[in-house]
């Protein structure tokens, strides 16, 4: 058995099931899950009724690359949405069977295990990076992101001696769990770094099209690139999924888009690794990237959650709207882990403790004392559900829950 599978950590939400293990929810509460993020609108009709239509054609095999038609949707989306000027679908962009098992598996492609390594990650932030550096025979270098460093990786933490060793780094943003973006100076700054110490960048950004203003879409990597001349995306790959974007978790449909040589090297890799996508599940993709409707619609609904039940959250547990994504990242009132188990005993609220995101270095896990609430629910659910927070958190919290008046269409 391959040893590097000891160093892999509990899932965070085997250790949310841990923690729960024996608790008793009030019976006459509802129960209400904001620890996972799982969009909960319903799928558009327009990817199911494709989705449907296609299902002959699950008699053949399909290419590992993909369709073209489904290359080109993505590529076009891209074009759209990033304002490109420059981009070849068939070389530069790969279908896959969602992000997360891309971000896994690029790092097993992209790592040379009989060296030295590091591969840069969010502390806290998503495992999977982690998990996929760990099995790859690389060490993981971990990043904060504290209030301190305005919810954002502190590149500028890592002298020379550390980035020489550097072969990956991961970035999400919209990030996991805080939500905030990176700006283009911090992207120019890591390409630079990238350019000189020669590692490769992978950007996670399947939180992308969830975002407050439709005026003000989040910058991502290859927008960034493109910007500062970077046009044929050196160094650079991103990861994007219709998970978030179309509320399709189930469809396990993403794509990884950058640097036409890595995604050749990675596309070599997958013809071994046996993941190619349902030709039924390729057309529905082609029809969720072809419509931007369901996309808006969704993201209107996240912002009238974040807007009327921010304000109410924020009172007792420190929190602000994030810049994308569907988190609020709160600070508990004393122990995070407690503080979860607490609501959930007496307001059958679920939430996901922010250790249970971080790792502890030097003695400090950055993610300690922080909860990751989900507003992915029905609307009606989101607004009970920051009631009963307001009503568990803390002494005085029940009274300060009539003084606040966050909802739009009245006091919580």
């Amino acid at each position: 058995m391959n040893p590097l599978l000891d160093r892999l950590q509990p899932y965070p939400f085997e250790r949310l099931r841990s923690l729960l293990a024996g608790c008793v929810a009030p019976a006459h509460l509802a129960p209400i899950d904001l620890s996972i993020g799982e969009p909960k609108h319903a799928a558009p009709r327009v990817v199911l009724e494709a989705l449907v239509e296609a299902l002959p054609s699950i008699s053949s095999y399909p290419k590992t690359a993909g369709s073209e038609a489904l290359r080109l949707a993505i590529g076009q989306w891209l074009v759209r949405r990033y304002r490109l000027s420059r981009l070849e679908p068939l070389a530069q962009v790969l279908p896959v069977s969602g992000s997360r098992e891309a971000l896994f598996a690029f790092a097993q492609a992209m790592l040379d295990a009989r060296g030295t390594q590091r591969v840069v990650v969010p502390n806290p932030g998503y495992q999977i990076y982690e998990g996929a550096a760990l099995l790859a025979g690389a060490e993981p270098l971990y990043l904060p992101v504290t209030p301190q460093t305005a919810l954002k990786m502190a590149f500028d933490r890592l002298g020379p001696l550390q980035w020489r060793n550097v072969r990956l780094v991961y970035v999400c943003s919209p990030g996991n769990p805080t939500g905030a973006v990176i700006p283009l100076s911090e992207w120019r700054d890591l390409f630079e770094q990238a350019d000189r110490y020669g590692f490769v960048i992978a950007s996670d950004e399947c939180y992308s099209e969830i975002y407050p203003d439709p005026a003000r879409p989040p910058l991502g990597a290859l927008q960034a690139a493109a910007e500062v001349g970077r046009d044929g995306f050196e160094r650079i790959v991103v990861f994007g999924s219709l998970s978030k974007r179309s509320s399709v978790p189930g469809l396990r449909s993403g794509f990884v888009a950058g640097d036409a040589r890595l995604i050749a090297a990675f596309l070599r890799y997958r013809t071994y690794h046996g993941c190619a996508m349902n030709p039924a599940v390729q057309a529905a993709s082609i029809a969720a990237w072809n419509d931007e409707t369901h996309v808006a619609e969704s993201r209107r609904r996240y912002a009238a959650k974040f807007a009327q039940v921010t304000s109410a959250i924020a009172a007792v547990l420190p929190t602000s709207a994030p810049e994308g994504g569907f988190f609020l990242w709160a600070r508990a009132p004393g122990d995070d882990r407690l503080f979860a188990r607490t609501l959930y005993e007496q307001c059958n609220v679920t939430v996901l403790p922010g250790s249970f995101l971080g790792r502890e270095v030097d003695g400090i896990n950055p993610g300690s004392g922080f909860v990751r609430i989900a507003l992915v629910a029905e609307e009606s659910q989101v607004q009970e559900a920051a009631l009963r927070i307001v009503r568990c958190a803390g002494s005085g919290g029940e009274a300060r829950a009539e003084t606040v008046v966050p909802l739009a269409t009245g006091a919580l």
